[in-house]
């Protein structure tokens, strides 16, 4: 990768961004996949065998938050909120199904 030089001497890489402004990008990606995989670990035991939408969920709730100008505010917050709807969902569907009756079509 080319490195130019920013303003004020500080080096800049091909982008133009002064290189402690990427240092500070990426500290707030592994924040913020650190916080998604704590939000996996908390609620993958609740979300059983739905699990995959639980990963979507937080997913979503990651490309939301970038988006905004404060990433690594707002993605715990809106992650745990995706994380327990997609909890309450699963929890729904196994209380409709335990009391839904059985269904049976005549031949």
């Amino acid at each position: 990768m080319k490195v130019t030089h920013a303003p004020f001497g500080k080096p800049a890489l091909k982008s133009g961004l002064p290189r402690t402004s990427l240092n500070c990008r990426e500290h707030i990606r592994s924040e913020v996949t650190r916080v998604k995989q704590s939000a996996l670990d908390e609620f993958s035991a609740e979300a059983g065998e739905h699990v995959g939408l639980l990963r979507l969920a937080l997913t979503e709730a990651e490309a939301l938050a970038w988006q905004t100008e404060y990433p690594h505010l707002v993605f715990p917050v809106l992650a745990a909120e995706k994380a327990r709807a997609t909890v309450r969902w699963q929890k729904r569907q196994r209380a409709v199904w335990a009391t839904a009756p059985q269904l049976s079509l005549a031949e």
